[in-house]
């Protein structure tokens, strides 16, 4: 794995664990080669992820639609700033940059960008893992949630190992690079979209 998408909040929690565990994310990705691939973002997690993993040395690409760069929001330090018209172009360049996509703790845009990595995946438009980082069991109801639609059947067998999820970054990127693809439901091309 080469680069990752980092799909988080932009918001800072009042609880200071979420800020020092995106810091680790973005300092430990630059240390083990991996570049960050994100939204582009200063503020939150988004920020505190891009600025660690650039003071590491790391290479940390932003992807963001016009209308934040207005809202002056966007990280103008980064390796490289891709400026696009929405979101939609943001989610599909994520895909593009990065060879697999990594969940930490974020608000509803942050669920947007991991379901749409997942049904993804399923449809064959992507063969990259999706991880899950689980930190401070942030997300321990949503993993529940995913083996429920397992149990139930809106989820196939061969699609339940599709979310990879780990309470360490060492274990999420080790699950990760062991990931092999499963059997889509159809083989698409970006070209479908």
């Amino acid at each position: 794995m080469k680069r990752l998408a980092i799909y988080c909040g932009s918001a800072t929690p009042a609880d200071p664990l979420y800020i020092d565990n995106a810091r680790m994310v973005g300092r430990t990705l630059a240390q083990r080669g991996i570049g960050v691939v994100y939204g582009g973002g200063r503020l939150g997690l988004m920020g505190a992820i891009a600025d660690s993993a650039l003071a590491a040395g790391g290479e940390v690409i932003g992807v963001i639609p016009q209308a934040l760069v207005d809202a002056e929001v966007a990280h103008r330090g980064l390796t490289e700033l891709h400026v696009v018209p929405g979101m939609h172009q943001r989610k599909q360049a994520f895909t593009d940059l990065a060879d697999g996509f990594v969940t930490l703790p974020g608000g509803t845009g942050t669920m947007d960008e991991l379901w749409e990595a997942l049904s993804w995946a399923q449809l064959g438009y992507h063969a990259d893992p999706v991880g899950l980082l689980n930190l401070a069991g942030y997300y321990d109801e949503l993993v529940a949630f995913w083996a429920k639609m397992g149990q139930v059947g809106f989820l196939r067998p061969q699609h339940r190992d599709l979310l990879i999820v780990a309470d360490t970054l060492d274990t999420l990127l080790d699950r990760m690079a062991a990931h092999r693809p499963t059997q889509p439901i159809v083989r698409m091309s970006a070209s479908d979209l």
